[in-house]
C-alpha cells in the first residue's frame, strides 16, 4: 500500500533537525539541476541553514546526542544476536563524526565570512529584495562557466558536510527507535503520552481522504485528521480512521 509519511517533533531540538534535514535536502537536489532556474531555492535553503546554526547550538546538541549514541552502540555490541560488522561501521562513523564535530574550526563559519554570500544574504533577508535587478552580482555569478559554478556550489556545501552527516546519523537512529504500528482513531481523534519520545511518524494511505494535524509535547500529544479544505474552511474528520504509528 502506498502512503504518505507525516512526521512531528516533539521537543524544539528535534524541530531543528527536521527543518536542517529538509533544506539540506533541498540545497543539494540544486546541485546537478540548472541553477539559473533553482538559485532561490539553493540560496534560501543556504542562507536560513546558516541562521538556524547561528541561533541555536546545534553542533553542540549533536555532539551530546552522538555521544549518547556511541554509549548505546558499546552497549548493543554485548547482545548475542547483534550485526558486529554493521555496528562497528556505525560506531566508527560515530565516533569520527564526534571528533570532527569537537575540531574548534566550524567550517562552516567560512560562508559567513565569503563576500559574495554575506552581500547576497543581505538582499535575500528583504521580502522581495532578491529580484534580478536587485542583485547584479547574482546574476554575473550566474552567468560564469557552468563548471565554475557547479564546483564552488560544491564548495560551500561541503563546509557543511560534518553537521550533515551528523545530522543523518543521529535522525537515522530516532526514526529506528519504534516500528510502526496499525491504529484505528475513533471520530478521526488520537492522543496518548508523550513521556520520553522525541519524534512521532504516521504514515496514511495515499488514498485516504483525510490528513493528520499534530499538536504535543514531551508529555502529551494529539492526533486530529482533516478533511481537504473547502471554500468554506478546515474541516474536521468525524469517522473511524485507520493510519500506522511509530513513536520514536
Amino acid at each position: 500500500m502506498t502512503t504518505i509519511l507525516y512526521e512531528h517533533p516533539l521537543n524544539e531540538r528535534i524541530r531543528n533537525y527536521l527543518k536542517l534535514e529538509q533544506l539540506f535536502v533541498q540545497a543539494n537536489s540544486c546541485v546537478n539541476a540548472d541553477i539559473h532556474a533553482n538559485h532561490q531555492v539553493f540560496f534560501n535553503a543556504l542562507f536560513t541553514i546558516i541562521d538556524t546554526l547561528e541561533r541555536s547550538d546545534i553542533k553542540g546538541e549533536l555532539i551530546k546526542d552522538l555521544e549518547k549514541l556511541q554509549q548505546n552502540l558499546v552497549i548493543w555490541s554485548q547482545a548475542p544476536d547483534i550485526n558486529s560488522r554493521a555496528l562497528e561501521n556505525n560506531l566508527r562513523e560515530t565516533v569520527g563524526l564526534i571528533c570532527q564535530l569537537k575540531a574548534n574550526n566550524q567550517t562552516w563559519y567560512q560562508l559567513k565570512e565569503n563576500k559574495l554570500l554575506a552581500s547576497l544574504k543581505q538582499r535575500f533577508a528583504i521580502q522581495g529584495g532578491n529580484s534580478s535587478f536587485d542583485l547584479p552580482q547574482l546574476q554575473f555569478w550566474l552567468h560564469q562557466p557552468t563548471e565554475q559554478v557547479a564546483t564552488q556550489i560544491k564548495h560551500w556545501l561541503s563546509l557543511l558536510t560534518n553537521i550533515e552527516n551528523s545530522l543523518a546519523l543521529v535522525l537515522k537512529f530516532i526514526r529506528q527507535r519504534a516500528e510502526f504500528k496499525l491504529i484505528e482513531a475513533e471520530s478521526g481523534f488520537y492522543q496518548d503520552s508523550g513521556e520520553g519520545l522525541l519524534l512521532l511518524r504516521i504514515k496514511v494511505s495515499q488514498h485516504a481522504q483525510y490528513y493528520p494535524t499534530i499538536s504535543g509535547n514531551k508529555f502529551r500529544y494529539s492526533i486530529r485528521f482533516m478533511l481537504p479544505c473547502e471554500i468554506s474552511g478546515r474541516r474536521y474528520s468525524n469517522q473511524a480512521t485507520k493510519f500506522q504509528l511509530a513513536c520514536c
